[in-house]
Formats: structure tokens, sequence, C-alpha cells
């Protein structure tokens, strides 16, 4: 499975980005102010942890689609971004080093 497999939703009452794996939701909670989207938390079914990196690329892609700037505010986010730093640094606000 990739992140093509993957089926983002945007629960804008939530204000959180959704998939299911295994039949399980995964969940990235967000709070939007003005041009930028805070990825606050990141919650993984038990047992589906080796298909995170999948769904943050593929949230991170809806949010690049958007022209939108993203604050990881989430450890395992900004961790993510930290270690892909040259594809993803033109998400971050200027000034914002992770």
């Amino acid at each position: 499975m990739s992140t093509e497999d993957l089926l983002i939703t945007d629960n804008e009452f939530l204000r959180q980005f959704e998939t299911q794996i295994n039949d399980e939701l995964a969940v990235i909670e967000y709070s939007q102010q003005e041009r930028k989207i805070f990825l606050t938390k990141l919650r993984m079914p038990e047992g589906t942890e080796d298909r995170q990196e999948d769904f943050i690329i593929a949230v991170l892609a809806e949010i690049k689609e958007r022209n939108t700037r993203v604050v990881p505010t989430s450890p395992e986010i900004a961790g993510f971004i930290r270690r892909n730093r040259r594809k993803y640094k033109d998400l971050l606000p200027v000034g914002i080093n992770i």
C-alpha cells in the first residue's frame, strides 16, 4: 500500500484529517489561523505505525495543494519534516525552523 491508496478526508467540524487504515481511523488534528495550518496531534490505530509516514505524506500533499503553510507542533510530524527537510521546507512559514 502506498500514499496513493490513502483516501484523506478533511473533517472540518472536528478539525482533523482522517483516513481508514485496516478499517480503523487514523487522525491528524489541526488548527488553522490565517494562511497557516498547525498540525497538533497524530493518532494512529494500534498496529498501523508502519503506515504513519504514508499518512503524513498524504496530508502534506493535501495542504500543499491548498497553498497553505504548515506549522507542525506534533512531535511525530515535526520529526518527519526534519528528516525530509529538503522536500518539505517550502511548506514551512518564513522564519520557522524545525
